[in-house]
């Protein structure tokens, strides 16, 4: 499993949020408290929204903890809207193509959790993209391809969080006509540079963790707290979609039954 952390609103160095707290990213990255697994070594990455409408990606294969120029970029960076991600491997090597945040045009897109039975469904769900973003698949994750499924549906026409919903709904779908036992279990967080939407969903009610703190400068979605004291920090339920945009913050429940359906 991944941990990761994503903010907005009123534009802050990185470091306020993957260095500086006492339960940093950084920190995650060899101590997780939520997570199955205690370390996350298996790569790192920050995506980052700036002055132009498409945003911009720093990868690395190394464990966070071991890259200097991650210390030196978050104390520099300063952005209104950013995702950070450290990546513990569940499908696919540790390849700089296979960490997050993935980007397309001006969405960023990050993902903690499983594919149930990936193996067996990943040629098919492969089918499902069109030839150019097949083309753009650089990686072997169901991350990337969640994402690469997401943006069809968004060039289709369907508003970014009906879009992630409809592809976790075809994937669990898929899972039952296959008879894969195994859950799909999913924190994934996608943005436009405008609005970001964190969905926490599994198809067994069992999803990786997800909270959400409101600051007095903005908002921010983490797979744990960044700080030991947990006041201030809210757990989101399973099945919980959040839309954050400069109006608010709106948290939608019962997503699970349409997984479940």
């Amino acid at each position: 499993m991944c941990r990761l952390a994503a903010y907005l609103g009123e534009p802050l160095y990185l470091e306020e949020l993957i260095a500086k707290p006492r339960h940093s990213l950084l920190r995650q990255s060899l101590h997780a408290d939520l997570a199955k697994v205690a370390t996350h070594g298996d790569g790192f990455g920050i995506g980052w929204y700036g002055e132009r409408d498409e945003p911009g990606v720093y990868r690395e294969a190394l464990p966070a903890w071991n890259d200097e120029n991650l210390v030196a970029l978050a104390q520099t960076l300063r952005s209104r809207l950013f995702f950070a991600h450290v990546r513990a491997a569940t499908a696919g090597a540790s390849a700089r193509a296979n960490c997050h945040p993935f980007r397309h045009g001006r969405h960023l897109f990050m993902h903690n959790g499983q594919i149930g039975g990936y193996a067996e469904l990943r040629r098919a769900l492969e089918a499902r993209l069109p030839d150019d973003l097949y083309a753009e698949r650089r990686g072997g994750t169901d991350s990337e391809l969640i994402f690469l499924l997401t943006i069809a549906r968004l060039r289709d026409g369907a508003a970014p969080d009906a879009a992630l919903l409809a592809v976790i709904a075809e994937i669990t779908a898929l899972m039952h006509e296959r008879g894969v036992e195994a859950p799909l279990r999913c924190t994934a967080v996608l943005s436009d540079g405008r609005t970001l939407w964190a969905l926490r969903a599994a198809s067994d009610g069992k999803p990786p963790t997800l909270h959400l703190r409101r600051c007095a400068g903005g908002t921010i979605v983490a797979s744990e707290p960044l700080c030991d004291d947990s006041r201030g920090w809210q757990a989101l339920p399973p099945g919980a979609l959040v839309t954050i945009s400069a109006d608010g913050c709106r948290i939608d429940a019962g997503r699970e039954t349409a997984l479940a359906a």
